[in-house]
């Protein structure tokens, strides 16, 4: 096959397609979708953790001023196959049908949950309506905290259900009570693991709009997954998949919560079905701390044991995960924080005994990490007070448990929810350890620590490592097409959501076609009739998305070619393709073809044959299918100051080297790693979201829920790795989530290192001020009293 005559674009820092029109105020986000006719949709919410009803009285709020209509369950029921929104992933272990009403009836089960909806001309009036529907609220007891929710006598979350344990299994391999039994040290620990919310930029929303002349339900949705919202909305209005479109806007950030179909979404299509005109909802900063899934919430009661020379011989233990009301995804949560725990270490036998409990709060689904920056604190948690207790060094201790190279591609004894095995495909774990320490300045640490507690300063480093499970299958389709104008069209329902979707795409596909990306459109989010695909979640766009839009590009050149070499009477491997969009023949400058010339011959003419293709169209779907998943790696180091007066923590440096394969764009892979330590920094110190013993959340504004801002960004630096994964033809992994993953568990070690006098082990996250200043209360009194 010929060369391509550019300079190649795969690996190169190329600007985003994206930016341009977000930085000239251009982007198109759901709340800027405003047809003609449009109405506004405001949900009446639950203001009761738990409460049951029998009436609902909205006579009020129908007479109001430019009120279309109110609806409760019993109004739509008609339209729908079922009440009930069925979204969990299919799981043996699950105990009891959780699955959410598309507006309550009878019995709500947390604060936010939608009990009916006003329609409006406007958002305000359908707010104003909404305040005055009346519900014969009578409370019912809650269970706020999971440890409760599974004691004998609890409260049920759900009347109808006998129990709060909606989930029991575990993982097992090896003989861990041997390896305890004869282990020359163990380790205990007891971890806890706040929940917290996503916080995109924009909230949900979603708009619907029916055309009846073509009978075409219309809709444009804040979603990670367009698909899977296609499908439940084909499934739960019961119309076939030529009757329903799903497309996506610009996202205002994902981050997990946006991967699940919500009742909004399904209410909201109804509404348009019955109404005939445009109907819009976007979810307020209200709204998202009570509507929109949040995750984590996990109490770990854990023992490692370890021989003389610090070898891991066994890790023990058991997982309390707080589910929510609700099932919004399913139990893959703790499921991937189950996983993470012995992943990036030799880990010879595991045991884990895991209690998935409902309680009256929102209900949880992944948020970027998925339960994996959960499972790496708790086991970098084990390796620093195995590490003291034994005598060796926090980084000694790891680099002589990590899975070295030499046993890559390592198959682990797990397997992924799908069955498939996890299989550890590439990467120098140990080197990258070495690289994060050599770049934080390790070695020289003390003199630093010393030089500021001359000072009255108290620093600390600590750091941890982490394996990121990427690429989650099967498959995501792409369509590859040279339209007659000569531009290379790219069309795929993955989603972007900030992430460089459509800059990756591009430069994966315009590596066939010359390099210059000026000629290429990437259309994303988008249902097309025919089409299949997953959307945007577990860092896979890359690997998944990225694969078929290779083979369907490599496809569509090839057609390229062979039309080409047909009109120019040569053959295809004696062409080149240029940067401006032609293909010529080298040295004759009058024997060139531009992309839009070639592209018109393939379409035919009636009465004439192809030109030397089979079948019409420069045109190629590509549906690449893996069921290996790929897996990034890395090392953190985080470089801390303590006041012991206040308890505050401030993280002056950052440092993390990671291993992400192949790299499409490293300024994007850059983007997405700092993001995620963003996101760690803010689980790690900040991000508090907090309920009171009748399950009211009690941060519900950004007053109280405090959010990480650029004033807390500390000095970062980013060293890349490049081990090709063996499992796709890109060799790439995705990297989505790295960042995010170790940062909790780094910053905790660095906290204990600056207390190490105190012999202080941070055993929860958030990191919260008053309950470090507490600790440090605490421990300097026993201090105290120990010298008396």
């Amino acid at each position: 096959m010929s060369e391509t005559t550019s300079a190649k674009t795969f690996g190169k820092p190329v600007p985003r397609l994206e930016d341009p029109p977000l930085l000239r105020g251009e982007g198109r986000f759901l709340d800027d979708l405003r047809p003609a006719d449009c109405l506004a949709v405001a949900f009446l919410r639950s203001p009761y953790a738990h409460a049951r009803f029998t009436k609902i009285d909205t006579a009020d709020a129908v007479a109001m001023t430019g009120v279309v209509a109110v609806y409760t369950l019993e109004d739509l029921r008609p339209y729908l196959a079922q009440d009930r929104l069925v979204v969990a992933l299919p799981s043996a272990s699950i105990r009891h049908p959780a699955d959410r009403p598309i507006l309550a009836t009878g019995e709500v089960v947390h604060v936010g949950e939608p009990v009916a909806l006003v329609v409006a001309e406007t958002r305000a009036e359908a707010e104003d309506a909404a305040d005055v529907i009346d519900v014969d609220f009578e409370p019912l007891e809650a269970v706020s905290d999971c440890r409760d929710a599974l004691a004998e006598g609890a409260p049920r979350v759900h009347t109808a259900l006998p129990d709060n344990l909606l989930a029991r299994f575990d993982f097992d391999y090896g003989d861990c009570d041997a390896a305890l039994a004869k282990a020359a040290h163990t380790v205990t620990g007891s971890y806890w693991v706040h929940r917290g919310g996503a916080h995109s930029l924009e909230g949900r929303g979603v708009l619907a709009s029916f055309d009846a002349a073509r009978d075409l339900l219309e809709v444009w949705s804040s979603t990670q997954t367009p698909y899977a919202l296609k499908r439940h909305l084909c499934d739960m209005l019961m119309r076939e998949e030529d009757a329903v479109s799903v497309a996506t806007p610009d996202l205002g950030g994902g981050f997990g919560p946006k991967l699940v179909t919500y009742p909004e979404e399904i209410a909201i299509g109804v509404v348009a079905l019955k109404l005939g005109r445009p109907v819009k909802w976007v979810e307020d900063r209200s709204e998202h701390f009570v509507g929109t899934t949040q995750e984590r919430d996990q109490h770990w009661a854990m023992e490692a044991a370890f021989d003389d020379e610090g070898h891991i011989l066994a890790v023990r233990g058991h997982l309390l995960h707080d589910h929510g009301a609700y099932t919004a995804r399913g139990l893959n949560v703790p499921y991937g924080s189950a996983v993470t725990v012995p992943l990036p270490y030799n880990v010879p036998a595991y045991h884990l005994d895991i209690d998935v409990a409902l309680t009256n709060k929102v209900p949880t689904t992944p948020i970027r990490g998925a339960g994996q920056p959960q499972g790496a604190f708790v086991m970098e948690r084990l390796l620093d007070l195995a590490a003291k207790r034994i005598g060796l060094s926090r980084e000694e201790i790891r680099r002589r448990n990590l899975v070295r190279p030499d046993q890559m591609p390592c198959r682990k004894p797990l397997r992924l929810r799908g069955g498939t095995d996890i299989i550890l495909d590439s990467g120098d774990y140990p080197a990258t350890q070495a690289n994060a320490m050599l770049e934080a300045g390790w070695d020289t640490f003390e003199a630093r620590r010393s030089e500021a507690r001359a000072r009255g300063r108290r620093l600390g480093i600590g750091l941890a490592n982490y394996v990121e499970a990427t690429g989650r299958g099967p498959y995501e389709q792409v369509t590859v097409r040279i339209a007659r104008s000569g531009r290379i069209v790219i069309t795929t329902g993955a989603s972007a959501m900030g992430q460089g979707t459509a800059t990756m795409l591009a430069q994966i596909v315009g590596e066939q076609f010359g390099g210059n990306l000026d000629l290429v459109t990437v259309r994303t989010g988008e249902t097309h009739p025919g089409t299949l695909g997953f959307g945007g979640f577990n860092s896979r766009q890359t690997v998944v998305a990225g694969a078929s839009a290779h083979a369907a590009a490599r496809e569509v050149r090839s057609k390229l070619l062979t039309v080409a070499a047909h009109m120019l009477e040569c053959r295809p491997d004696e062409l080149d393709v240029t940067e401006d969009g032609h293909v010529s023949l080298p040295g004759l400058s009058n024997r060139t073809l531009s992309f839009a010339e070639i592209a018109r011959a393939a379409d035919g003419l009636p009465g004439y044959t192809l030109p030397g293709i089979e079948t019409p169209g420069l045109q190629a779907r590509g549906s690449v299918v893996t069921d290996d998943m790929v897996y990034s790696n890395g090392c953190a180091v985080a470089e801390v100051e303590v006041d012991p007066d206040t308890g505050a923590i401030t993280v002056h440096r950052f440092t993390i080297a990671h291993d992400c394969g192949r790299m499409v764009n490293p300024m994007t892979v850059d983007g997405q790693v700092v993001g995620g330590i963003a996101h760690g920094l803010g689980n790690a110190l900040f991000e508090w979201m907090g309920f009171d013993e009748s399950a009211q959340p009690i941060t519900a504004t950004f007053a109280d829920y405090v959010l990480i801002s650029a004033a807390e960004m500390p000095e970062i630096e980013v060293i890349h790795t490049q081990a090709k994964s063996p499992f796709n033809e890109l060799g790439v992994k995705g990297v989505g989530e790295s960042g995010v993953i170790p940062t909790t568990a780094a910053i905790a070690s660095a906290v204990d290192d600056a207390l190490r006098d105190l012999d202080v082990h941070v055993e929860r996250m958030p990191m919260l001020p008053q309950v470090l200043r507490r600790i440090i209360k605490d421990k300097t009194a026993q201090a105290v009293h120990a010298d008396a």
